[in-house]
């Protein structure tokens, strides 16, 4: 049966794959989800253990998708998306870090958008279709679909981002490329930035005019691939010899990783818990404890691209726990961290381990150390490295840059911070931005 999804504030409205891929948000300003997530038996989990992470994709990949991706264009997409590595590493005794950012943009949101480009790229050639994709940015988000939209055949992309909360690099890999990448500097917060997409995808006017899509983790495409990775974690750690189910720590900002691991978990992924690890950006550690969600606006902190005070994904989170907060409590435990304990975390871990964190991977590495020492376990922890230490180099201390262990970035980016950027500054106000939208050709 092909793939059906329906909306988290309207179980009723139920849309097939392609339309949900394109449409991102349903009308009713809900999210999609899948009517079912597929299982796969535990032959077939065994299977895997012996697979390379492409492999992986694919057979996940094939469990969603089979009746509306042929398998042979399945096999090319995920072949083309994940042609990098996605290493585990072990930094103590059965204490890891898997390694998301390996991709053109440094960042583990290469995983869902090079995999959600070559979808689009798929289904837009099968029905010679235009689309314009709007995407708000905390920072990696934006630079992973410049790189994986850009220069794809029949895609206008208008991403927006903070005006002066992302790095450097960050605003690089997002003004850089041009051609079919367009970007806007927004005076206001990323909460700012995807208020404004959101209201885009509801405005008739636009709507009429264009085929509107989004890259970020509201569109449904971004979070099936992200669950690949945690299945490529378990793997090798069964080839370790390791077989208790692995403790996930999850650096979180607007939950999309997180669900993306509930996801796997749901199609048979031995997992012994979540933990979600946020910056001083806390609504769902708050709401683990409280029982109550209460949105705000973001703070900023060191790990940018988790400065998130509303989580869209919250919505699919306790869709997925049935709104039943003793269950989720059973499966994901929270914690939140300042800057000055996330630059500690970095000092500490290049000191004993020898291996630089970025910030973001500093608080899921803090998450991982309150996790066990709250809870006894012999089971093995796995931190989600989310992106490239060198993209954050402005906040490392001069002696922890020098260190040995500090890895240098990739030739290719290097070259991107030599080149002029380019980007429109806009206040934050949706007349301003729809009429941009309006004018662009």
């Amino acid at each position: 049966m092909p793939m059906k999804l329906y909306s988290t504030r309207n179980p009723k409205h139920v849309v097939d794959l392609e339309t949900a891929l394109f449409q991102s948000l349903p009308p009713d300003n809900g999210l999609y989800m899948p009517d079912h997530l597929p299982a796969l038996s535990p032959e077939q989990w065994e299977e895997i253990i012996s697979c390379s992470f492409p492999d992986i994709a694919f057979r996940m990949a094939k469990a969603f998708l089979h009746e509306d991706v042929e398998d042979a264009a399945l096999h090319r997409i995920v072949e083309d998306a994940f042609n990098f590595p996605v290493p585990l590493v072990q930094l103590g005794e059965k204490r890891f870090v898997l390694e998301l950012f390996h991709g053109p943009s440094l960042a583990f949101k290469d995983m869902g958008a090079r995999f959600m480009s070559r979808l689009m790229a798929y289904f837009l050639e099968k029905h010679q279709r235009e689309i314009h994709i709007l995407v708000a940015t905390s920072g990696d988000t934006g630079g992973a679909v410049a790189l994986g939209f850009h220069r794809v055949p029949g895609i206008r992309v208008t991403i927006l981002f903070p005006s002066g909360k992302v790095s450097a690099l960050q605003e690089k890999q997002l003004t850089t490329l041009n051609e079919n990448i367009h970007t806007l500097e927004i005076e206001g917060s990323f909460d700012d930035c995807q208020h404004l997409v959101k209201q885009a995808f509801l405005d008739q006017e636009l709507n009429a005019r264009y085929v509107l899509a989004s890259a970020n983790s509201i569109n449904i495409a971004r979070l099936i691939p992200q669950s690949f990775y945690y299945a490529h974690a378990w793997a090798q750690l069964r080839r370790m010899g390791i077989t208790e189910p692995p403790v996930f720590s999850v650096p979180s900002g607007n939950f999309g990783n997180l669900t993306a691991g509930v996801f796997a978990q749901r199609m048979g992924l031995p997992v012994k818990a979540f933990v979600a690890s946020t910056n001083v950006n806390d609504e769902v550690p708050q709401y683990l404890h409280t029982g109550i969600f209460t949105p705000r606006p973001s703070i900023p902190t060191l790990s940018n691209a988790m400065d998130v005070g509303n989580p869209s994904n919250f919505q699919r989170l306790t869709w997925l726990f049935r709104h039943d907060v003793e269950l989720m409590r059973k499966w994901i435990f929270g914690y939140a961290f300042n800057d000055q304990q996330t630059l500690a975390e970095i000092r500490r871990v290049a000191e004993t381990a020898h291996y630089i964190v970025c910030p973001h991977t500093a608080v899921a590495s803090l998450g991982l150390n309150a996790y066990f020492q709250d809870h006894s376990s012999a089971s093995p922890g796995v931190f989600l490295a989310t992106a490239h230490p060198g993209k954050f180099a402005n906040i490392y201390p001069e002696d922890i840059r020098a260190l040995p262990c500090w890895p240098p970035l990739p030739a290719a980016v290097q070259q991107i911070m030599q080149q002029p950027g380019r980007a429109i500054r806009m206040k934050n106000d949706f007349e301003t931005f729809k009429s941009y939208l309006l004018e662009a050709s």
